[in-house]
């Protein structure tokens, strides 16, 4: 495990066996490769499925609301449950009542922007995932080597997935 700060863009590496975790102040933002590639199933409000199709060097990006190591194991158990078990995601329409009762939140591909001013939980684009305050504004690019964050992180974990 080591723990790095970062305060401007730059590539971090990460292959498909570590977990990269982005601490804010109220939540906790996990992203794995996706390893090989692969399909991921999306459920939409409109009663559709729309399948997303993956490359090696896609994010798989987890966003809980809170932080510590019970939030890490979630954010672990949620990247294997995608990853490994090909679970799908599910988006709830507007106004659902259990969006405000989510604890975690998913989005996948090779760009993910974070912003803490969306209704977690009923995006079917995979390009913005709902975070915390503090992660609010940062974007991220999945590169061959790891991931490119472009905004300020001060708190950054690498470990085994």
């Amino acid at each position: 495990m080591s723990i790095m700060p970062i305060r401007q863009r730059g590539v971090l590496r990460i292959d498909t066996s570590e977990i990269l975790f982005l601490r804010g102040e109220s939540g906790t933002v996990g992203i794995v490769k996706s390893g090989d590639p692969r399909m991921v199933f999306i459920g939409t409000p409109d009663e559709d499925e729309v399948v997303m199709f993956l490359e090696k060097e896609d994010l798989l990006v987890i966003s809980a609301f809170g932080e510590g190591p019970e939030i890490e194991k979630g954010i672990k158990c949620m990247a294997y449950l995608l990853r490994e078990m090909e679970s799908p995601i599910v988006v709830l329409p507007d106004n659902h009542p259990t969006s405000k009762r989510l604890k975690m939140v998913v989005a996948v591909g090779s760009n993910v922007r974070l912003n803490c001013n969306i209704v977690p939980g009923t995006h079917p684009e995979q390009d913005i995932l709902c975070a915390c305050e503090t992660l609010s504004g940062v974007k991220l690019n999945s590169t061959e080597e790891g991931v490119l964050i472009e905004g300020n992180v001060e708190n950054l974990k690498l470990e085994a997935l």
